[in-house]
This record gives structure tokens, C-alpha cells and sequence, in this order.
């Protein structure tokens, strides 16, 4: 064995590959571009969509997809509730919205033509009730269908046709132009699943979007009792239940008005605090990045719950 000059074994010098160095460096870059990306993505979630997106509600979706504000998606709920509650053919109430859509834009205000108010516009020196209770939709909606039903045929002639004979405007005609909006609203508010939804923050948006940030159940079901009418059975409401301490309400509905029932929990959300809706295999829940219903299979159909 060859020995140094000192008689002692060579040693061993370990070389590090050139090509590790740059890997490192290049792991590293990739690591803290992911956090990087991570905190953009969550900063931007939280901050910059809350910022830029706009509070409101939708009735469907797609190309039939309407956009309303929260005012509108309230006051189509309770019209849609009071038709519901009187049991009263589709047609009756897709004539309804055509008929609020064309008189206040289902805006429920405090002024109008002469006298007129309200969502239908209607005139106390009419004989449609006091201005008071004229702004009120639910009244306002029970005194448009009673006289709605006594026009003849309603069911069968055009749905302007039908809604100038209860208005008797300057031109009846131009409830036309609103007769595919109330077809589809009509579907949405009352027979089709988690068709209407609403987005907003309720923590960080509730001046904005006008949301109580208080929880007020109790005023909830007094405003389904307006809408519904009192909770009984055979009714459209049959039973409403608070639990968990007053924090959630149980809503019992039968089958055939459960999804108006719900659509006005969520609907008039903002205006009562709630923040969840559930029901039939979805929830709601009260949110900018979160604005449809989503599967729950732990939501019953035997009761809507709104906390």
C-alpha cells in the first residue's frame, strides 16, 4: 500500500455533486412561492372578494337567471307565500308578478301615481285599504288575489289581460313585457328546490346591505305568521318549534309549501340576522364566497331550520 511521505494512509475528501446545490435552492424557491401563493389566495378570498363583490340574491340560474336585490327577493317571497297560502293555481301567481314587476319593479314604495303605494301600487281612495297597510306585502298581495279571482276566467285569458282587469291602469298591455319574469319566478319561489339564494357578509356587510346582525326569531315568526297565515294544521305552515335555547327555529311545513317556506326564511334573512337556512337535503348559509345552496344530508325534509 502507497503511504504519504509520514507513513500514513491518504485521506478521504468527500465531493459534493454540483447539481444538489441548485436543487435545494430551486426546492426552496418552490416552497415559498406555494406559501406565497397560499397567503395571496387567502388574502384575496378574504379581503379583495368582500371588497369587490356586491351583496344581492338570484332566482335561478343561467340564461333564466334573475337578479334581484334584497328588497325585490323578500317581497316576491311573501307574494309567493300568500298565493301559497290561499292555495291558488301558478297562474295567479305569475300573474301577481307581472303585475308588481310593471308597477314598482316588486319594490314595496312609499309613493307612486296620485295616492298609489306599495308593490302592486294600489290606492287607498280606491278602496284597496289604508296607505299603512298598503305597504305592507302581505296585505298588499291578499287584496290583489281577492280581487284577482273574481275576474273571470283569470286562469285562461292573457296573463295583461288578467292583470288590467284587477289594476285597471293607463295601459294594461304592459304587464306583457313580464309575463316570461313572473312564469319563471313563479317556478323558483314555489316549486323548484334551492332555485333562490342571496349572498352577503353578515359580519362585515351589515350596513351596507341593510342585515340585522342581531338574531330575531320571534320577529321571523310573526312575519311567517303575516305571510302564511297562522300555523296550523292543513296550513301552509303547520307548526314552528324554537330550540337550542331560542338560538334555531323549527319550521313544519307540508311537502307542497316547504320550498316556499324556506325560500322566505332565507329571502328575509338579512332582515331577522339568520344566517342559516336548512331543509330537504340543503342549507344556506349566510355568506360572500359561499351564495348557493348546498347539499346537506343531514337537513330534513320534515322541518325547516333557520338559525
Amino acid at each position: 500500500m502507497r503511504t504519504t511521505s509520514h507513513g500514513s494512509a491518504p485521506g478521504y475528501r468527500y465531493h459534493r455533486p454540483s447539481w444538489r446545490r441548485p436543487l435545494i435552492v430551486l426546492t426552496v424557491i418552490v416552497v415559498l412561492l406555494g406559501v406565497g401563493a397560499y397567503v395571496a389566495y387567502t388574502a384575496y378570498q378574504r379581503y379583495v372578494v368582500q371588497l369587490l363583490t356586491v351583496p344581492g340574491c338570484q332566482a335561478g340560474t343561467g340564461d333564466n337567471a334573475i337578479a334581484l336585490d334584497f328588497g325585490q327577493a323578500a317581497d316576491a317571497a311573501t307574494i309567493a307565500a300568500v298565493a301559497t297560502r290561499e292555495r291558488l293555481p301558478a297562474r295567479a301567481l305569475t300573474i301577481a308578478y307581472a303585475t308588481a314587476w310593471q308597477e314598482s319593479k316588486l319594490e314595496n314604495l312609499t309613493y307612486g301615481d296620485r295616492d298609489s303605494v306599495g308593490i302592486f301600487q294600489q290606492r287607498p281612495s280606491m278602496g284597496w285599504g289604508s296607505a299603512k297597510d298598503l305597504k305592507d306585502p302581505a296585505f298588499a298581495s291578499r287584496a290583489f288575489f281577492r280581487a284577482l279571482v273574481k275576474v273571470k276566467d283569470y286562469t285562461k285569458i292573457p296573463v295583461y289581460q288578467a292583470a288590467q282587469d284587477v289594476q285597471r291602469s293607463a295601459d294594461g298591455y304592459a304587464y306583457d313585457q313580464y309575463t316570461q319574469s313572473g312564469e319563471l319566478l313563479t317556478k323558483y319561489y314555489t316549486s323548484v328546490p334551492h332555485a333562490v339564494t342571496c349572498w352577503y357578509n353578515p359580519g362585515t356587510q351589515a350596513a351596507s346591505a341593510g342585515v340585522s346582525a342581531k338574531l330575531n326569531l320571534t320577529g321571523a315568526a310573526k312575519g311567517l305568521t303575516d305571510a302564511f297565515g297562522k300555523p296550523e294544521a292543513g296550513s301552509a305552515v303547520t307548526k314552528v318549534t324554537p330550540i337550542r335555547s331560542g338560538h334555531a327555529t323549527v319550521v313544519k311545513a307540508p311537502s307542497w309549501s316547504g320550498w316556499a317556506v324556506a325560500n322566505w326564511l332565507m329571502a328575509n334573512a338579512s332582515s331577522y340576522g339568520i344566517t342559516k337556512v336548512s331543509y330537504a337535503g340543503y342549507h344556506w348559509t349566510a355568506t360572500l364566497t359561499e351564495s348557493s345552496w348546498q347539499r346537506d344530508p343531514n337537513a330534513s325534509a320534515g322541518g325547516i331550520v333557520a338559525s
